[in-house]
């Protein structure tokens, strides 16, 4: 479990990507660019409260 919750900010990431790829070739629907700025967000901030060192 706690190898897939340091990877979640980059998996977040992904998701957020794979989203503006649909929204760009697939569907252009706005609910996906907001879906992908919330994933876009939520994953860098996952990404630097999980992964900082606390020297």
């Amino acid at each position: 479990m706690n190898t897939f919750l340091k990877y979640l900010g980059v998996i977040l990431l992904l998701l957020g990507v794979v989203c503006l790829v649909v929204y760009k070739y697939a569907l252009p629907v706005n609910g996906l660019l907001v879906t992908s700025l919330v994933l876009e967000f939520a994953g860098i901030l996952s990404y630097i409260l999980i992964n900082r060192k606390l020297d």
